[in-house]
């Protein structure tokens, strides 16, 4: 008796895992991930039905019209400038569906790898609104008043770190920079703490928003 075909066609498995006719084996990883963190069923709103449909869609072109190579043994694994500051905890489908949480330490660099669960991770530190992380140094950008920026004097300025009391002086205004040394990413291995780079712009500081506001809470538990 020959064996039964899938239950799936390609078109109904790019479309499980939300996928356009382009899509690539990075698309195709990526989107599985998403997918099967959604559906799992130890999460609120997962289905197990839904979750193993979409480990079939993934194994259906992983096998077959992709010709996806095998999964590498390190995979990316994206995180925002304040969870490397502090560091903090992440659920990942793994391949097959397995959910592991990752305890993520504080002061994690770019390119840095973690082991869980078998698997191994090359972190990867994407920029969050005006928020970003060069090498060991932290950058945000402070928008001031044009009257402060041209009078200089002691500002008060949010940071991941907490509030910071600054002195503006008029070649910090003219340069448009402030460096806080030994306030960027903590010390973490071999690496020493960075610096906090603090970009002066004029402008009235925006309505706070969820970035803004996430910011302002960690700030608050930091300081804690």
């Amino acid at each position: 008796m020959p064996a039964p075909g899938p239950s799936l066609t390609p078109q109904q498995a790019r479309a499980i895992l939300g996928l356009g006719p382009l899509a690539g084996v990075h698309d195709v990883r990526r989107a599985f991930r998403d997918a099967a963190k959604r559906a799992h069923p130890d999460r609120p709103g997962g289905e197990a039905d839904q979750f193993r449909r979409v480990i079939e869609a993934y194994h259906l072109l992983q096998g077959g019209e992709l010709a996806l190579p095998a999964p590498p043994a390190e995979d990316s694994l994206t995180i925002t400038p304040l969870t490397a500051v502090a560091g903090g905890e992440r659920e990942v489908i793994l391949e097959g569906g397995r959910c592991i949480r990752i305890t993520l330490p504080a002061g994690l660099r770019q390119g840095e790898r973690l082991r869980a669960g078998g698997a191994v991770f090359a972190i990867d530190i994407t920029a969050q609104g005006e928020t970003l992380v060069r090498g060991d140094d932290l950058w945000i950008t402070a928008r001031l008043a044009p009257k402060v920026l041209s009078d200089g004097g002691r500002v008060a300025i949010d940071t991941p770190l907490g509030r910071r009391i600054v002195w503006i002086t008029r070649k910090a205004a003219e340069r448009g920079l402030i460096r806080l040394q030994g306030q960027g990413l903590p010390a973490r291995g071999t690496r020493s703490a960075g610096s906090l780079f603090i970009r002066l712009a004029a402008g009235e500081t925006p309505v706070e928003g969820p970035a803004r506001q996430q910011l302002r809470r960690f700030a608050a538990a930091w300081a804690a």
